[in-house]
């Protein structure tokens, strides 16, 4: 029989996907001897037997009794006894770590009678009865399924009843009051009793868990962060410590490190007399932790050496929950601590100079997206913008957007394409959907542990945490700042997650200094600790990197970005862009042409633009290669809409221009021009069409190469399908470079299933293959990106059918399988066949590393998402150096 249950002592920090994270990890600080609670595990494979039957697996009942047995003998007493009972937290740890998104039942055990055991062991009256209406708040809410705004309603109700506003003003009676409020409410909205036997409430807490594995919050979490569906949550059932026993008791959330910026120094929240949920859920104002050296000098001096322990064992940030019982110091959680992406380029070129890592593993400890973040802009230095707040920078980055106080108010902005800043007291699971569309996240409560700030850092997402000076009004939608200063829903404001500043209006952004960087106009000398990261990193990467990286670029300034943010050639160059704007008439005339006089006069008139065109990239890049694409959608894009232009012909007002431009127009009209004439079959039928392009390439290498310049043109034929097509216009090709007297490979665009297919017939003729992903997943999945993404995409993400756009990350399954077939097809025919790719997954971070698997030379992109695609080709090489060394 399966083994479901694992004490703290049979765990370890590799046993994550069977305890998840927390529990791991607790069995990891045990086996440390650090002080953690007495407990045990119930493992994943138990919360996933039950998601799927719907009932515990047979056994699990009796393992549960052998170790609460077993807890409660080390203990010295049991589960909910009368006089001084073992009580237990019953809470969720998923393998990754998801920061609220579950369940956590505290004090459970807790009864009519034991409540008073509770109080006179702890010489405590206001504290037992507190811990009771905590219990019953949180099981009614977690495990009955009651909206907790009951509860919170109450104790509102309490409080403003004896004119207080802070929970610790409270005294026993009051909490013996609420004890029966929340019985009244469980019973009126539950339709049942509060369980009194310890064991069913934990028996039902431990079913609650497993429960919100799916609940909504998690589902959208994990879909946000990409965390597969199937892997369920473990439950932890812990002996409860407690921070809420006076003011020498209290719970904190401490970091290693600054999870913010990457410094090293004292960092973290401490809540005297509070329980943990109090310092997550914001809804008290804590200290920092460095206040705790003066409130317990003991305990603070021996948190700072477990901190030192843990961060030298886990070579990383550690995020960590404690709690102080009486002066006792007890450890809660520990888990490798979510951090910005500052922050994570900082810390992993940290701890190479100190040792406990290698460069190789610094490389692999940040991400593309995280890079991707660093470059977005900041503010302005010199901004003039009248500054209203200050909170704490809990996650950075520059957000401005209009106001907003609820979450489904901003999804509802978000949707409208308005950019918003979601305004809360504090946030909590629920506002998930808000704090995914915000631009920023704002509270006036809470500091860099809260819920707003651990998942916004999560999600890459700007966000101020404690701006104790606004008062937020959810119900009136406004916010009210110090000297009266008023921003009400839809006015614009702009927050600074760098510095925690809040400003009114929107205020002017810059480029970033890792984009400046990359621009090369900040060089690493006069940038800050992060530019040298980011330089340390990107230059490792390099080195290990075996894709080329190269750009999609249409004109000599992209090209010439790319070249600055590291591109070694062009992999896209595509020619149509160069017919627009002015050129329009002249592709009219190409057309309308009814001779071949007439045709040839109008590509003689287009060539010699386009070879200025090609001459300027090919200076641009000098001494690397250029792929150009010859002409590939089909020309009536180029021409008048059908409609307008029959309207107006059908009105009197066209001209006899006009007129004959309709009736090109409907010649050329298609009800699928994806699949209609276009690419190569352009070439076929409009004789000279290629042959200007080629043409036009040639002269314009042959000019550089005699100003003293090294071109490398490259020569992509779009849309094939048969070799055949291929064939006919590679040797009109071969013979327009014959006579100008200039070499260049050519090669094609694998962009439809056929091609892939019967790509060892087409590399009979092709010297090198580019994969057009965006094309190729549109014709493999059959649908067209510009009208399925709005239409259904976001029911398909929502029930999983998609785990993310195959547009947005590369399908592997179906669109990659016809990429590796293609690669393995076509070298089997030809060895030498360069392989790259060319669509929009070129700088996709988990598309690279699957580009690198099935041994494609380059990848290409936008010349911004050059530095992702260098970075992850890196990464992508070390995490495959380290499996084959496996």
């Amino acid at each position: 029989m399966p083994k479901y249950v694992y004490d703290f002592t049979e765990g370890n920090k590799d046993l994550k996907d069977l305890l998840g994270g927390k529990g791991a990890n607790l069995a990891e600080m045990t086996n440390l001897g650090l002080p953690v609670p007495p407990g045990f595990t119930i493992t994943t494979a138990a919360c996933r037997h039950y998601l799927e039957h719907g009932a515990v697996p047979d056994g699990l009942d009796a393992e549960i009794d052998r170790y609460l047995d077993a807890l409660e003998r080390q203990m010295g007493k049991r589960l909910g006894q009368a006089d001084d009972p073992l009580l237990v937290s019953v809470r969720s740890g998923a393998k990754f770590s998801m920061p609220g998104m579950m369940e956590t039942v505290l004090n459970v055990g807790l009864n009519d009678e034991s409540v008073h055991g509770l109080a006179e062991h702890a010489g405590d009256e206001r504290f037992a009865w507190d811990s009771y209406r905590r219990l019953i708040q949180m099981f009614g809410k977690t495990v009955l399924g009651i909206d907790g705004e009951h509860f919170e309603n109450a104790l509102e109700d309490a409080k403003r009843a004896k004119g207080i506003g802070n929970d610790l003003d409270l005294d026993a009676a009051d909490f013996k009051d609420l004890v029966k409020t929340f019985k009244g409410i469980v019973r009126e909205q539950a339709g049942r009793d509060f369980p009194t036997d310890p064991r069913e409430q934990m028996d039902l807490a431990v079913k609650a868990v497993f429960e919100s594995w799916n609940a909504p919050r998690a589902i959208l979490y994990r879909r946000q962060e990409r965390i597969p569906a199937d892997l369920g949550t473990a439950v932890n059932i812990v002996a409860m410590v407690f921070g809420n026993l006076g003011m020498d008791s209290g719970t904190g959330v401490a970091f290693t490190r600054d999870p913010a910026s990457g410094h090293q120094g004292i960092y973290g929240d401490y809540l005297q007399n509070a329980q943990g949920e109090d310092v997550v859920a914001g809804i008290r104002n804590t200290v920092p932790l460095a206040d705790l050296e003066q409130i317990d000098k003991r305990s603070y001096d021996e948190l700072l050496q477990i901190m030192e322990t843990l961060e030298n064992h886990y070579r990383d940030l550690c995020d960590i929950e404690f709690t102080i019982e009486r002066g006792k110091l007890w450890m809660l959680q520990t888990r490798v601590g979510k951090r910005t992406a500052a922050a994570a380029f900082r810390i992993a070129c940290q701890l190479v100079e100190q040792g406990l890592i290698d460069e190789d593993e610094a490389v692999s400890r940040v991400t593309g997206d995280q890079l991707v973040q660093l470059m977005f802009p900041r503010f302005a230095d010199d901004a003039q913008a009248e500054k209203i707040a200050q909170g704490m920078n809990a996650s950075p980055g520059a957000a401005v957007g209009k106001a907003v106080f609820t979450s489904a108010r901003a999804v509802e902005l978000a949707e409208q394409g308005e950019d918003v800043i979601l305004i809360r007291r504090e946030t909590n699971p629920d506002d998930l959907d808000g704090m995914i569309a915000a631009r920023g996240i704002l509270t006036s409560r809470g500091g860099k542990t809260s819920h707003a700030a651990v998942v916004a850092r999560g999600m890459g997402k700007t966000c101020v945490c404690g701006a104790e000076e606004l008062e937020v009004d959810v119900r009136a939608g406004k916010v009210t700042g110090p000297g009266g200063v008023t921003i009400s829903e839809g006015e614009v404001l702009s927050i600074d997650g760098s510095s925690g500043a809040v400003y009114l209006g929107e205020v002017p952004v810059v480029d970033s200094p890792v984009v400046q960087y990359f621009e090369g106009t900040l060089s690493v000398e006069d940038g800050d600790e992060l530019v040298g990261s980011v330089h340390r990193i990107m230059t490792h990467a390099d080195t290990r990197r075996r894709l080329d990286v190269r750009a999609n670029a249409d004109t000599a300034a992209d090209a010439s970005r790319a070249r600055r943010f590291g591109a070694k050639g062009i992999g896209l160059c595509r020619t149509e862009h160069m017919f627009l704007g002015d050129r329009r008439q002249l592709v009219e005339d190409l057309i309308l042409a009814e001779t071949e006089k007439d045709r040839q006069a109008a590509l003689d008139a287009l060539k010699p633009l386009q070879k200025q065109d090609f001459a300027e990239i090919f200076e641009a890049m000098d001494g690397s290669p250029v792929t150009i694409r010859l002409i590939d959608p089909p020309l009536h894009e180029f021409l008048p809409d059908l409609t307008e232009l029959s309207v107006k012909v059908a009105t009197g007002e066209a001209s006899d221009d006009e007129r004959r431009l309709l009736d090109a127009v409907r010649r050329l009209h298609e009800e699928n021009p994806m699949l209609g004439l276009r690419g190569v079959r352009l070439g076929v039928v409009i004789p000279g069409l290629f042959a200007m392009q080629v043409s036009a390439i040639a002269e314009a290498a042959a000019e550089q190469k005699a100003a003293g310049r090294d071109p490398h043109p490259e020569i992509m034929i779009p849309l094939v399908v048969a070799v055949q097509e291929l064939e006919l216009i590679r040797d009109q090709a071969e013979e327009v470079l014959r006579e100008v007297g200039v070499e260049a490979p050519i090669g094609t665009m694998i962009e439809l299933p056929r091609a892939a297919l019967t790509a060892g017939q087409i590399a009979e003729a092709a010297e090198f293959f580019s994969f057009g992903t965006n094309d190729l997943t549109q014709t493999t999945w059959g649908f067209s990106r510009d009208d399925v993404e709005a239409a259904f995409f976001s029911r398909y993400l929502e029930l999983g059918i998609f785990g993310v756009s195959p547009f947005e990350t590369l399908d592997v399954d179906g669109v990659g399988r016809l990429v590796r077939v293609a690669a393995e097809e076509g070298r089997k025919t030809r060895p030498d066949l360069k392989l790259g790719i060319c669509g929009e997954h070129g700088g996709d971070p988990d598309s690279v590393h699957f580009f690198h698997e099935v041994g494609l030379d380059y990848v290409s992109c936008s010349p911004f998402r050059v530095p992702v695609a260098r970075l992850e080709a890196g990464r992508a090489a070390i995490q495959s150096s380290e499996s084959d060394s496996r």
